[in-house]
């Protein structure tokens, strides 16, 4: 198309349309890493100021897409998932606003903007990303109106607070409609189309272990989940929360055993009555759920293998609630059958040789497995301190870590003390998951954070069975429990008066999960109670839907013949109010009666203001009949004039009318 064909975009409807992608665009730059989504911010803001004046060549335009691209693959590992796309888009939509010069440009660019707001709801859907979506749409409405403005030669041009108030009532008229068809709308059990899973995943816990691996880990104070107990608490330091239990150790990582999961759960026996509890699990994209040690039973929708670790049957990509019980036992798989026994010693060969040395002296020394146990905790009591700041560890790292380094976090502690117990023949593994966690008093709900990552040690006893053995809890208990909270925590530096906002602001989250993220099928299926419908059908749901969206619809209908007045347009509003106040001094125009005919008719009651009414309702009448045009200024002081207008006096009644 040549360019004599194409209407250029206004600078003024420009600047709208930047401002409106750089709204869009704040949900999701939010949810990017901070040095790609400032990376991405400060492209956009060149990007728009160079494309103001002058396009970049295309040369130019497809290096920077090459780089940009490629910055972004990198960022997120050269694998391809949810995350990496919506960065692309963001990389993409930064370049597009060099190139908006055209009319077209601007409504490709309004449009383009508002994928990037709705791609935020794929990583999070929390009240934080919904607040700033509104104003999002807001503006993408108010760039489009603006638009329109300068499309039509001699168009009416709105006030900037009237453009703005215009848009945010198109956006309330969607308001009922979306609520209906949120609440009401017959929902599937499981979604009809899933979104692929983030190639790198979310922060939290791993089926791998190795050290220095949880190390950005226990500094990030997202929330893991919340729990809330149905009657007395334990103590804090018995919550130990079970995830993934690792069997495989190669030297250096600890895995999972995928066999451990397909055989049913071990024995237990209980110490004491259970608790029960109720879990909401933040989205990880893993199928690994979390549990009270030890849990009776797998929540609905899951496994529990021989070692009680919960797995889901698909990936946790949205809020999940579920309920368990669990009990401390007195005895956790008392007999332990011969192959559970070698794959619960085994060992690689190579590797660790002065642990496997210690081991096999204290052993020679006829030390039982109470007497190694015992032994192997002093040591850590006596030489041992916790650090997050460990060096790093070579080939032989649990060599390196008990004699030469001695310092490190769980990763360090329960690693170094399961190879030196399977060195000395008594069989253990390393259970990951959370340790302790925040008493919210505002909800009574407790709150785990991905910085409460802990891991610790299952060593297997005859006569008692699988027994944990906390090792770092063993140098410092403090660093195990009483970091857990905001205390403690990443919020530490911030100082204990941020705790009550900190506190209040969790509970409101967790409240927006409940209400809106925890609406699944199965409490659709309850909304019906008030009504005397104990458990809807989808035939009831549908019912119930089509009438909440008939009444939205019917609702938006009467607000837009309501706003359809002609008082919309700033100049007829202004029209009449003149004709108000006319009104109320005793000259009301017809319906019927044109304007300067009733501007005659006026001026003969009102002598006084004959002038004024006849020069008003003559420039009135050119524009909105002779199709005179008025720019912005003159359209300001017509209406600045006819709504300061003011009769002087009350007109006189016409002969022979009733007083």
């Amino acid at each position: 198309m040549a360019e004599s064909a194409r209407p250029p975009l206004h600078p003024d409807a420009r600047r709208w349309c930047v401002a409106a992608a750089a709204v869009a665009a704040l949900p999701l730059l939010l949810l990017m890493p901070g040095w790609l989504a400032g990376t991405l911010a400060t492209v956009g803001l060149v990007s728009a100021w160079s494309g103001a004046r002058r396009p970049w060549p295309d040369w130019l335009r497809l290096l920077l897409t090459l780089s940009l691209t490629g910055l972004v693959l990198a960022a997120f590992g050269f694998r391809f998932g949810r995350d990496t796309g919506c960065a692309l888009l963001l990389a993409m939509l930064a370049l597009k606003l060099g190139e908006t010069r055209w009319l077209r440009d601007g409504r490709s660019l309004v449009g383009f903007a508002l994928f990037a707001t709705f791609a935020a709801f794929l990583q999070d859907q929390g009240p934080l990303t919904l607040a700033l979506a509104v104003p999002a749409v807001t503006m993408a409405l108010a760039a489009s109106s603006r638009m329109a403005e300068h499309e039509v030669p001699g168009g009416v041009t709105v006030p900037v607070a009237h453009r703005l108030a215009g848009a945010v009532a198109w956006v309330a008229l969607a308001i009922p409609l979306a609520v209906a068809t949120f609440w009401l709308f017959p929902r599937l059990p499981a979604p009809l189309w899933g979104v692929p899973e983030n190639a790198l995943a979310r922060t939290g816990i791993s089926d791998r272990m190795e050290p220095g691996q949880w190390l950005d880990l226990m500094n990030d104070d997202a929330p893991a989940f919340r729990a809330r107990f149905f009657g007395p608490p334990p103590p804090v330091e018995q919550m130990y929360w079970r995830g993934p239990v690792l069997w495989d150790f190669d030297g250096r990582a600890w895995t999972r055993a995928p066999w451990a999961a397909s055989l049913p759960p071990a024995p237990v026996e209980a110490a004491g009555p259970g608790l029960a509890y109720e879990i909401t699990l933040e989205p990880t994209d893993k199928r690994f759920l979390f549990a009270l040690d030890l849990p009776t039973s797998a929540p609905p929708d899951a496994v529990m293998g021989l070692d009680l670790a919960p797995y889901a049957r698909r990936a946790v990509s949205s809020l999940r609630r579920y309920r368990l019980e669990s009990v401390s036992p007195a005895r956790f798989e008392p007999q332990l059958r011969h192959q559970l026994w070698q794959a619960a010693t085994r060992l690689p060969e190579g590797y660790n040789p002065r642990t496997l040395a210690l081991a096999q002296r204290w052993r020679s020394e006829g030390a039982d497995d109470a007497e190694v146990i015992r032994r192997a905790l002093a040591w850590f009591r006596a030489e041992f301190s916790y650090s997050l700041d460990a060096p790093p560890l070579g080939r032989h790292s649990v060599d390196e870590f008990l004699f030469v380094t001695r310092q490190g976090f769980c990763e360090h502690f329960s690693s170094s003390f399961a190879v030196l117990m399977r060195a000395a023949g008594i069989p253990a593994r390393v259970v990951t998951g959370y340790a302790g966690g925040f008493r919210n008093p505002i909800g009574d709900y407790w709150l785990i954070r991905q910085s409460d990552a802990h891991a610790w040690t299952e060593v297997w006893l005859e006569g008692r069975g699988w027994t944990r053995i906390d090792p770092t809890a063993a140098v410092d208990p403090e660093r195990v429990f009483l970091r857990s909270g905001f205390i403690g925590g990443g919020l530490a530096g911030l100082g204990e008066g941020l705790v009550p906002i900190a506190t209040f602001a969790d509970w409101l989250r967790r409240g927006w999960n409940e209400l809106v993220l925890g609406f699944d099928a199965n409490r659709q299926r309850l909304l019906l109670r008030p009504f005397g419908i104990e458990e809807a059908s989808a035939g009831q749901l549908a019912l119930a839907f089509a009438t909440g969206v008939g009444l939205s619809l019917a609702l938006t209908l009467w607000l837009l013949l309501r706003q359809s007045s002609p008082r919309t347009d700033p100049l007829l509003a202004a029209y009449a109010r003149f004709l108000a106040r006319l009104a109320r001094a005793g000259v009301a125009k017809a319906p019927h009666e044109p304007p300067l005919t009733f501007a005659e008719r006026a001026a003969a009651r009102l002598p006084a203001d004959a002038g004024e009414i006849l020069a008003l309702s003559r420039r009135f009448a050119a524009w909105r009949y002779a199709g005179a045009v008025l720019d912005n200024e003159a359209r300001a002081q017509l209406a600045r004039a006819l709504r300061n207008f003011r009769p002087r006096v009350r007109a006189r009644p016409l002969p022979g009318a009733d007083p």
